[in-house]
């Protein structure tokens, strides 16, 4: 007779597309939110905390993965047969919020979130089913300037944690240039806003998706679909070979103008194409000029492409009144930023950005990391979006019936963590505690009065609470904490009223890089009066 085995353990690990957080990461995420917190608060925004549930009637329909199980959101059935969801952003949310306290809040609404969202999606390298956002949002007011306001206050946060100028660009774009594009092209009716709706879906996510599929992935998408690598097929927009010229000439205006910019450079004609490449002057050499320099000749030459982008696009969008709108919108929103000394080399126009999501209704902007890190495999690559949003109009309308205008953004906090690291510019104090070690069990009181004078002086400490037979075993356990300091009191140096102090991170170091005689003349430990530990504790974290 076989034996029972009993009930099978469960197993030790995260769920497929989850991961843990342990100390320094939460420590560093805490730190780099707080300051940008700073900011907006600074900005006037106050902070909202809302639940991580929504109905999912109130999320709504956006996500751009329409395709996946659930419509790429976690949902379940509640006793009363309501459909409920995990939030997989915080801009959802807010629109309930809105909506729900209409009467109460202020208008213009000005907040600011952090925290997890969640989306059912398919998990990749980099890629999970839950990750953190910082989002700031202005609702109840329609003036591009609020636009301007919230790619400005991206601009500071970034600086702020970290992010130098040079290192980052502001791209700025509006959905109403491409709606224009696309009933040039005949698959937006302005008369029937519902008409070719899954079509203009289809061609939102597929140049959306331009940096990762290249402009040919594009065009298949726009047309029949598209198989990747893998073997799976995405369906496309169904577009004809007309319609599929005219938004890739939206697609590819980033192409367009650097090559009208050669050619003026080229030529360099007379009249206003001489006046514009004035403002568009030749790529500085790196070796030839001054840092302050280049940035200002980097500056006009955005200025100069941004007036030319501005004209591309108003060509592009013909007759369309939606898009000469959102031309003319755009064209604000530079001056608007100009005019508080935010050029073009921070802050550009750039018709690359279109953003996945459904709601956005004009002005959308993405935050560019622009400088190169290298790859698992050694190979540079460039860093890429750390941030987004734009404007949703209609997303309030949603609950009230009403029209209620709003704008915002979305920072992607694991992506701009993980910039910080790369540039070494994480700025939390990632240090474990001090260590106050065991040398006799029947001393913990006295071990334990040590810890508290340190916390009550407020540094960081704690007493090893396990075996403290081997007390190379403490030692140990305090590097796996990185703690800075080890408190040690033997009975003789009780009997004395002297404690040791063992600077870890110096001893480390020592062991590892210093000859003997270095090692001798710099000793990781070091004795002073029991009175004096918290001085003697202070003295070492700020050498450390």
């Amino acid at each position: 007779m076989a034996k029972d085995k009993g009930p099978r353990r469960p197993r030790a690990e995260t769920p497929k597309g989850f991961r843990d957080y342990f100390g320094a990461e939460v420590s560093e995420r805490k730190a780099m939110l707080d300051t940008i917190a700073g900011v907006y608060h600074r900005y006037g925004f106050d902070p909202l905390e809302t639940s991580a549930v929504e109905t999912v009637e109130a999320l709504g329909k956006f996500l751009p993965d329409v395709d996946r199980p659930n419509e790429g959101v976690f949902a379940w059935q509640d006793e009363d047969k309501d459909w409920l969801a995990l939030r997989y952003d915080l801009t959802a949310p807010l629109a309930r919020v809105a909506a729900q306290y209409r009467n109460d809040l202020p208008t213009p609404y000005r907040r600011f979130a952090m925290g997890p969202v969640w989306r059912n999606e398919k998990p990749g390298p980099g890629r999970f089913r839950q990750f953190y956002q910082c989002d700031a949002d202005t609702v109840g007011s329609g003036s591009v300037a609020a636009d301007a306001e919230i790619c400005a206050m991206l601009a500071d946060a970034l600086e702020e944690v970290g992010i130098p100028r040079g290192d980052y660009v502001v791209r700025v774009n509006n959905r109403k240039v491409l709606n224009g594009v696309m009933e040039v092209a005949g698959i937006l009716d302005p008369a029937d806003p519902e008409k070719f709706a899954h079509e203009r879906g289809i061609v939102m996510r597929a140049i959306d998706k331009k940096d990762r599929l290249g402009a040919s992935g594009v065009r298949a998408l726009l047309g029949e679909g598209r198989r990747d690598e893998s073997g799976d097929f995405t369906t496309g927009a169904g577009l004809s070979d007309a319609q599929i010229a005219i938004v890739m000439g939206f697609v590819e205006a980033n192409d367009l103008i650097d090559e009208d910019i050669r050619q003026r450079r080229a030529s360099r004609v007379s009249g206003s194409t001489a006046d514009l490449d004035e403002e568009i002057p030749s790529g500085p050499d790196d070796q030839d000029f001054p840092r302050e320099l280049r940035q200002m000749i980097l500056a006009a030459s955005s200025a100069g492409r941004n007036k030319l982008v501005l004209s591309h696009l108003r060509e592009l969008v013909g007759n369309s009144l939606v898009g000469l709108a959102g031309v003319d919108e755009l064209s604000e929103i530079e001056k608007l930023l100009d005019s508080q000394n935010y050029n073009a080399d921070r802050i550009r126009i750039d018709p690359d950005v279109v953003r996945g999501l459904g709601y956005y209704t004009g002005p959308v902007f993405e935050a560019e990391l622009t400088f190169e890190i290298t790859d698992e495999k050694g190979r540079p690559r460039q860093f890429g979006s750390v941030a987004g949003g734009g404007r949703y109009d209609d997303l309030v309308k949603r609950f009230t019936g009403q029209s209620v205008p709003a704008t915002g953004v979305s920072i992607g906090v694991d992506r701009l963590l993980a910039a910080l690291r790369a540039k070494g510019r994480a700025g939390a104090d990632t240090r474990g505690p001090v260590i106050v070690t065991v040398m006799d069990r029947d001393r913990m009181a006295d071990y334990q009065a040590m810890a508290t004078e340190l916390r009550r002086a407020g540094i960081r400490a704690e007493v090893y609470l396990g075996n403290p037979k081997n007390f190379g075993n403490q030692l140990k356990y305090a590097d796996k904490r990185q703690s800075p300091v080890a408190v040690i009191q033997g009975t003789d140096e009780a009997q004395r009223g002297v404690v040791q102090l063992k600077d870890l991170f110096l001893g480390a170091k020592i062991a590892a890089e210093a000859s003997h005689e270095e090692w001798k003349s710099q000793p990781a430990q070091t004795e002073v009066a029991r009175a004096d530990l918290v001085a003697g504790v202070r003295r070492l974290l700020g050498s450390a």
